[in-house]
């Protein structure tokens, strides 16, 4: 690993011109890139998509949280989720990730979000937004923060899930 590497994003004095809250979405958005391909990219189709003792699979955490930051910039942006996000939603559990199509999905997402996070650099974040079927109400600086966190909780996951089925290798 490099230097560059062995410090986290948010310590590197990157995007010095990026508002913090948006910084802090990129960096916690570049971090998860890294920690996943880190613990996660070596896995086969069949680690990917293991459910070791009923828990989540790899790549459900893959694809929940590349789908998820599209989800909640789609509010941010002031919209609600079209058909298509909804479907993707519900394909999330699916057993057929191959490390192929599951990294690229997360890549694209990764990419684009942080497109879609710069764009709303100058936007008032105290503006609110709805949030789901349920009309839930929110911020912008709400939304933009909770796309680091809920980023951050499922990489923690899946890198967890990644070193049971690593150690089932051994076994």
């Amino acid at each position: 690993m490099s230097d560059a590497l062995k410090v986290e994003p948010w310590l590197r004095g990157t995007m010095t011109k990026v508002p913090a809250v948006h910084r802090a979405v990129l960096d916690a958005l570049q971090l998860a890139d890294e920690d996943l391909t880190r613990w996660c990219a070596a896995l086969t189709a069949e680690e990917l998509n293991a459910r070791p003792v009923g828990i989540s699979s790899v790549s459900f955490h893959l694809r929940n949280i590349a789908r998820s930051i599209d989800r909640l910039l789609t509010y941010a942006e002031g919209h609600q989720l079209s058909e298509d996000q909804l479907a993707s939603l519900r394909a999330e559990m699916e057993p057929d990730a191959t490390p192929r199509n599951v990294f690229a999905e997360l890549r694209s997402a990764l990419e684009l979000g942080g497109k879609r996070v710069r764009a709303l650099v100058g936007a008032d974040l105290e503006v609110s937004r709805i949030v789901g079927r349920q009309a839930l109400q929110a911020t912008l600086g709400g939304l933009l923060v909770h796309i680091a966190d809920h980023t951050q909780r499922h990489v923690g996951q899946a890198i967890t899930t990644a070193k049971f089925v690593r150690t089932a290798r051994s076994a």
